[in-house]
């Protein structure tokens, strides 16, 4: 009950009057539209073809060619907490999510229990008057709570979902995935004999929840958030869509770096004077040698083969997918409600470099630290993307998917680990059709972006708990901007596994750091500082000119990141 009752009680109840007030269900505000967000895994910018990558994703170029694609927007290089800030706005370690959930320790940073203090996007509009649906990879519940008998309480239900039907680990086996459904786990529908694939799957039970929401209260408004397996590995896909791709990648990753660059500069993705970076930037002392690039120039034939042939596989899952959300953008057009539907299509962080620089068959070796063996993946070669494999690719071209950055996904202080394709279509709400949006942005945005286009705000006070203000703020203003008109973010810390960086007013400080090495000594670390407003690649080191060009940036920088980091829970740095 949220609101005094005004009726009247008498001993007769001929002279009483009954008020429903007190007991009607919230109803979202006139006009409010669909929300549906759309969040890949692994995906660097350069691989799709809206940014003139190779992949071709048909149902993406549809949405960017009617709204908005974003070549500044970021995330924090790692899957589970960037996913922490699409469900509540606030930074990672507010959420206790400084790491993946396989990761977490027990520091509040670092927990993997998002508090009460960071209500969800979800519990917000379940208040406004929002049927709820999330589809797909979840991977914010505890550890120690997947499973049958764990507490339920960060389960997705709990967390402001009036429905889930999706996966809660950090990836799963696309032809025989470890399914839940609500809260309880559930065995796949058919198998793949029978054409079964779990994008397919994903899309059909979208589709489905839509449906019977319409059937049911087509009045009210819905938020789906839609998170494939893909791109993340193991990277399965029907052959049919693998042989797209033959030969499609056999001048190699280091070629391809230079000919999507010039794309993306076409394109106006990127400016014209944006320099390639080198594809191992890391100083030897500092580099994890799990996340070495073989030059292609280096490779025997085999290699060759082998390394084209498993990124023909990761480019059919990516358009496979693409195309199955494709009949869920069918659907919703056909069914009248594709022009007020808010549209967010983007991917969590930067394409993977867990595949070794062999590439591997199982990429559980990469979480275990076993070694690749070139004979084996050889030995598979025919069968990559089908059930017998547990595929992915190698860092060369993960490396190759986030052109013009230095490094890859994990990696927080570069743009390769952070910077993410991301198209916004909502026909309703955009006049500008096909244009781009260089306005600097994080993942931390959509919530606030979310509301504001709504009409309501994140609460103060919910459920009693009193509410950590939100870190992001609004991209909607951007929807009417100029292309290169002014963003309204300001400062962004990046942490993860140890890596570091903070972006100000078009200037962002990094450390030198590579992740999972154990190097430690932070204190020793050489900070690098890159002025990304005319070096997007952050190809250039400015400070032999810093005292000439801009007194002190460097300082103001990371003096302006390390304030934002403070207000975060305290945590280990990490390795």
């Amino acid at each position: 009950m949220t609101a005094e009752f005004n009726g009247t009680i008498k001993l007769d109840v001929r002279d009483s009057v009954a008020d429903w007030g007190p007991y009607e269900r919230p109803k979202a505000p006139e006009g409010a539209p669909n929300v549906l967000v759309i969040l890949y895994d692994d995906t660097g910018m350069a691989s799709w073809s809206p940014y003139g990558g190779r992949i071709n994703m048909p149902t993406l170029d549809r949405l960017a060619a009617n709204g908005l694609t974003y070549t500044q927007w970021h995330t924090t290089a790692l899957c589970s907490p960037t996913r922490s800030t699409f469900l509540t706005g606030r930074n990672h370690h507010v959420n206790g999510m400084g790491n993946i959930m396989e990761g977490t320790n027990g520091f509040p940073g670092l927990s993997g229990h998002i508090p009460e203090s960071c209500a969800t996007i979800g519990q917000v509009l379940q208040k406004n008057g929002y049927s709820t649906f999330w589809v797909g990879k979840n991977h914010n519940v505890p550890e120690e709570d997947v499973s049958t008998g764990g507490s339920k309480e960060q389960w997705p239900l709990a967390m402001g979902f009036d429905r889930f039907y999706g996966f809660l680990g950090g990836e799963t086996n696309n032809w025989y995935p470890d399914l839940a459904e609500d809260n309880h786990f559930i065995e796949p529908p058919y198998t793949p004999e029978e054409g079964y694939h779990l994008s397919k799957d994903l899309a059909d039970q979208t589709i489905r929840l839509i449906r019977d929401q319409n059937a049911s209260n087509p009045s009210k408004p819905w938020y789906t958030w839609f998170c494939p397996g893909a791109n993340h590995a193991p990277h399965h896909a029907p052959k049919e869509y693998i042989d797209r791709y033959k030969g499609a990648f056999d001048d190699g990753y280091d070629a391809y770096r230079e000919w999507v660059l010039a794309r993306m500069i076409e394109r106006g993705i990127v400016p014209a004077d944006t320099a390639l970076t080198p594809i191992n930037p890391m100083p030897e002392d500092h580099a994890n040698a799990a996340d070495y690039v073989k030059p292609w120039d280096t490779l025997s034939d085999d290699e060759k083969r082998l390394f084209a042939r498993m990124a023909e596989v990761f480019a059919g899952f990516s358009e496979y997918t693409d195309v199955q959300i494709g009949r869920i953008i069918d659907y919703l057009e056909d069914s009248g409600q594709l022009d007020n539907t808010l549209i967010f299509y983007c991917a969590d962080n930067g394409a993977s470099g867990e595949g070794s620089p062999d590439g591997s068959v199982n990429e559980n070796k990469f979480f275990n630290g076993f070694p690749d063996d070139l004979k084996e993946n050889l030995d598979k070669i025919g069968v990559l993307g089908g059930p017998e494999t547990y595929n992915h690719y190698p860092t060369g071209w993960a490396t190759a998917f986030s052109t013009p950055f230095q490094m890859f996904k994990r990696y927080s202080q570069f743009s390769g680990g952070t910077c993410d394709p991301m198209v916004i279509h909502w026909p309703a709400g955009i006049t500008a059709k096909g244009e781009i949006r260089h306005q600097y942005h994080h993942s931390t945005d959509i919530v606030a972006t979310i509301l504001d286009v709504i009409g309501i705000e994140m609460p103060s006070v919910f459920r009693g708990v009193e509410q950590r203000p939100l870190d992001g703020v609004s991209m909607k203003y951007s929807f009417d901007a100029e292309p290169d008109g002014p963003t309204a973010k300001k400062v962004q810390y990046y942490a993860m596994l140890g890596t570091r960086g903070v972006w100000k007013d078009g200037w962002k400080a990094a450390a030198i750091h590579a992740p999972l090495t154990g190097h430690g000594r932070f204190d020793e670390d050489r900070w690098e500082l890159y002025h990304v407003d005319v070096d997007r690649s952050e190809s250039k080191d400015p400070r032999r000119r810093a005292s000439r060009e801009a007194p002190g940036a460097h300082r103001r920088v990371v003096r302006r990141g390390g304030e934002e980091q403070r207000a975060a829970p305290r945590r280990p740095i990490g390795p």
